[in-house]
């Protein structure tokens, strides 16, 4: 072989070998990125909507810390003004407004321009889909939800709704039949659902409700450890006749009882500001979760979420349901499970009597642990895994 030769042969040679290391180069670099895309880190896209009430907004902000572990981008679809805004925007969550209506089963003059700004909504709900091209779509529910929840089926989106009360509500009976899944509350609510569709969820409940110091929240209230501690919630607009029931036993009550009591915006009593042993606030926020492990026995309305996190929290606790005349009477169903399941006392507001109401305080405290044993016993108390789980199932479809 002359020179001339070998050095052809080398030049093949080197050439091959370094055509080698740069598909060895490229092919590293694109299993690093599959990696980092589609192993580790998800990187899929979605969309939570709901709103009109903090029921219909909190649960969302509970399942945002897991989804963003699980590496998803969130997007959160609202009303323009509606309290969830400013919730949402709390947490840093890119937000869009939409147009919204209501559909009542009522006579208002509302009921005749509702429509057209449903349908608005939809069209602008379905516009920014399209912009965000998310993976999957999460409803908690409310009127909102619905044309966000139309507009993605008509995309081919995916949506998973959670439906918090035992029966589904008017804006999830619309949404229900071009949902994948549908999450509940409670074993009661099955029969209602699709079979293929149904899932026993639970309610996702924020983390740091979990992270409380009882000892935190009585020096914030000016409480002593001498004395148990009631805590009396009645929800995020407040419940009068629960305040004035509270109010009308407050001096019995305190000779064995302290009192925290969250009355709702403009419902405080400044004559009762001075009383030892009562402290009254319109709404708290960041110190509920201290207020929440400072309590021995809550008092509350009977939303669904609440409950939900009185059950996780396994407080005792006196359910006052929403009458049904004020509403479509989900709050009675919603106590009458939770004290078939033996997690709660179900005291009917009409059957209020001052007598009455102050038996029932000192008969559940002093059943207070069998209650305690009803709730660590229950298995809805995984929402946030479950439904996480089920939208990694169909973001991946």
């Amino acid at each position: 072989m002359n020179t001339l030769e070998h050095k052809s042969i080398w030049r093949i040679r080197h050439t091959d070998k370094m055509r080698s290391i740069w598909r060895l180069a490229l092919n590293s670099y694109h299993n690093f990125i599959n990696y980092h895309h589609k192993g580790a880190v998800n990187y899929e896209k979605i969309v939570l909507t709901g709103g009109g009430t903090a029921g219909h907004v909190t649960p969302n902000i509970a399942l945002m810390p897991e989804l963003k572990k699980r590496g998803y981008d969130i997007s959160y679809i609202g009303s323009y003004e509606g309290m969830e805004k400013g919730m949402i925007m709390e947490t840093k969550t890119p937000y869009y407004g939409i147009a919204t209506g209501k559909l009542r089963r009522y006579f208002d003059l509302k009921n005749f321009t509702d429509p057209f700004r449903i349908i608005k909504g939809y069209f602008e709900a379905r516009s920014r889909l399209k912009k965000i091209h998310p993976d999957v779509v999460f409803s908690k529910g409310g009127f909102v939800a619905v044309p966000v929840v139309r507009a993605a089926h008509a995309l081919k989106i995916p949506v998973i709704i959670h439906e918090s009360d035992m029966t589904p509500g008017l804006a999830n009976k619309l949404c229900i039949p071009v949902a994948s899944k549908v999450c509940c509350n409670f074993p009661e609510t099955l029969k209602y659902l699709p079979s293929d569709k149904a899932v026993l969820s639970g309610s996702p409940i924020r983390s740091e409700l979990f992270e409380g110091d009882r000892s935190r929240g009585l020096h914030f209230c000016g409480l002593t450890s001498d004395k148990p501690v009631i805590l009396i919630m009645g929800g995020s607009l407040g419940a009068v006749a629960v305040n004035e029931a509270v109010r009308a036993v407050l001096p019995e009550l305190l000779k064995d009882f302290q009192v925290i009591h969250l009355c709702g915006k403009g419902k405080t009593d400044k004559s009762l500001s001075n009383m030892t042993g009562y402290v009254q606030y319109e709404f708290i926020k960041e110190e509920l979760r201290d207020l929440l492990a400072a309590a021995d026995l809550i008092i509350s309305r009977a939303g669904a979420n609440a409950i939900c996190e009185i059950l996780a929290l396994r407080k005792p606790n006196i359910l006052i349901p929403l009458p049904a005349a004020a509403s479509r009477g989900d709050q009675i169903l919603n106590a009458e499970s939770f004290q078939k399941q033996g997690f709660s006392y179900l005291l009917p507001e009409e059957e209020i009597t001052n007598e009455k109401f102050l038996d029932t305080i000192h008969q559940v405290y002093s059943d207070r642990e069998n209650y305690q044993k009803q709730m660590a016993a229950s298995q809805q108390n995984q929402a946030i895994p479950i439904i996480a789980d089920l939208i990694d199932q169909l973001a991946s479809v």
